[in-house]
């Protein structure tokens, strides 16, 4: 209900009670945000948990979609019977480099509404909207015209353009937005078919596969590049996921592997860029990472994979453990059992995340120094605690199992205590396979082995963008058509997402 501030009732007592009923309602939906709000709170406290599987991600992000919905319709509902909240801003101003459309809304003449006199302007009054202008399609008509020579009859015209697809029609922005579509947003390309149908365009499945074939094909140089600057690094992170892939000869999906290699050195102020390779296989031996890093030299942070465990026999990579990974041992227990040992283990190690996070952001010196202060000291109690608990309880249940499983990479765990650059887990490299899942959820599985390498080609290209910043869509439309121009192989490192964000004179980031 909104109130007509023109007519109010003339009568004390019906204001009165007016006022009073406003009050109500008011105070009624303001505990419904605040209850609302503390759910939020509560969701995001889990967050540490969710990595421990206390909440699937996508239900963790459906259900504050959820909460946020409901707060949105609370305030709404105030705003409608509260006109001095309504006018309140709420907003944060709007990216500069956004088009703007001007509206201008002025009264009719310069006589005064309350007396008839001239009035002057004294100022104006500005706010802004978010308006959406959908997505279209167009024909760019090529015409070439030709000429012929009076005296000799040789024949001129300008040469036909290249093209990205050979005898396709798809410029490189429709193949950008194709390609992001189906690896970034993780839009299968039958849903793309029906979605370019609504417009009047019928560009079949077979076609738009056949599109991004030809586009991976550009590409694969930048996906080789990205690989050696990556692998040059001295700290990495590994990991790898299942990736469904259709076996027509069995009439059924078998599953491969993306594995996946991930670089940030943001959290000790490193000066590579952050970066992420994906490399298909179809299987999940161990000969897979040894032959990826074959040429590298430095630390791996890894999960439980026995597999890794090889990559160490040469004696140029050592392998930092995951203290993620040992904390989900712990908390599984803690929520099937409510073993006491497993929640002060719990506890235990989330005092020495506690203190990470105090020294993110520092130079890897400081980080040493803090660790070997601080950090130290709680590693070492935590052990002899493992230690001590092992002897007491039944050596074949799940607690001996989650103790052990922690004391047997111990020399992993506790690396991060010598080395400034290491971190505690692979979240990093966890982060970047995330999009990967949703992805695997939408496409079902990849159509062949040449899909899945396909799919770590942009993967790598996409989650890369991202991770500095850069807009995907934006990034391989000018990608590609440098490409399709002849940009010359020995610069490819020009088109790095961190190289190319630094010459563009209006960059569109993402976070």
């Amino acid at each position: 209900m909104r109130l007509d501030l023109d007519n109010l009732p003339s009568d004390v007592g019906l204001l009165h009670q007016l006022v009073r009923d406003m009050a109500g309602v008011v105070s009624s939906r303001n505990d419904e945000i605040e209850r609302l709000q503390a759910i939020i709170k509560k969701l995001q406290r889990m967050q540490f948990g969710r990595r421990s599987e206390q909440l699937d991600s996508d239900q963790f992000a459906l259900g504050l979609e959820d909460v946020d919905t409901d707060i949105g319709t609370a305030q709404e509902k105030i705003a409608q019977t509260d006109p001095v909240r309504s006018l309140r801003p709420h907003r944060t101003s709007l990216p500069d480099h956004l088009p703007r459309e001007e509206v201008l809304l002025d009264i009719d003449d310069s006589g005064c509404t309350g007396c008839g006199g001239v009035v002057h302007k004294i100022g104006e009054s500005q706010s802004e909207m978010l308006d959406w202008v959908p997505a279209t399609l167009k024909v760019i008509r090529i015409t070439r015209p030709k000429y012929a020579c009076r005296a000799c009859g040789k024949v001129t015209q300008m040469a036909a353009p290249e093209r990205v697809i050979a005898g396709g029609l798809a410029t490189p922005a429709l193949l950008a937005q194709v390609l992001v579509a189906k690896y970034c947003d993780h839009l299968p390309l039958y849903r793309q078919s029906q979605m370019f149908a609504r417009h009047g365009v019928d560009l079949a499945r077979s076609t738009l596969a056949g599109w991004v074939g030809g586009a991976c094909w550009w590409l694969e140089a930048l996906h080789e590049r990205l690989g050696d600057e990556l692998f040059a690094s001295r700290y990495l992170f590994a990991d790898d996921t299942p990736v469904p892939v259709l076996d027509p000869g069995r009439g059924k999906t078998k599953t491969g592997r993306l594995w996946v290699y991930a670089r940030d050195e943001r959290p000790w102020g490193g000066p590579a860029p952050p970066a992420a390779m994906f490399m298909f296989e179809p299987d999940r031996r161990a000969e897979r990472p040894l032959a990826h890093l074959k040429d590298f030299k430095g630390v791996v942070h890894v999960d439980g994979y026995a597999g890794f465990e090889r990559l160490t026999a040469g004696g140029n990579i050592v392998l930092a453990a995951c203290w993620a990974h040992t904390r989900r041992k712990f908390h599984d227990l803690e929520q099937a059992t409510g073993s006491p040992v497993a929640a002060e283990t719990l506890r235990r190690i989330a005092d020495i995340y506690a203190v990470e996070a105090k020294a993110r952001g520092q130079s890897p010196e400081q980080r040493l120094q803090w660790r070997r202060t601080v950090s130290a000291p709680a590693v070492k109690a935590l052990k002899v605690w493992l230690e001590s608990q092992l002897v007491q309880i039944p050596q074949n249940g799940g607690l001996a199992d989650a103790i052990r499983y922690a004391l047997g990479r111990w020399k992993g765990l506790t690396r991060f205590l010598d080395d400034g650059h290491i971190e505690l887990d692979t979240n990093t490299v966890e982060r970047a396979i995330r999009p990967v899942a949703l992805g695997r959820k939408n496409h079902l599985f990849a159509g062949s082995d040449g899909g899945g390498h396909r799919w770590a080609v942009i993967a790598s290209l996409i989650e890369t963008a991202k991770l500095n910043g850069v807009e995907p869509y934006a990034w391989l439309c000018d990608v590609l058509t440098r490409m399709v121009d002849s940009h010359p192989v020995n610069r490819l490192d020009e088109l790095m997402p961190w190289n190319w964000i630094a010459h563009q004179p209006n960059p569109t980031q993402v976070q």
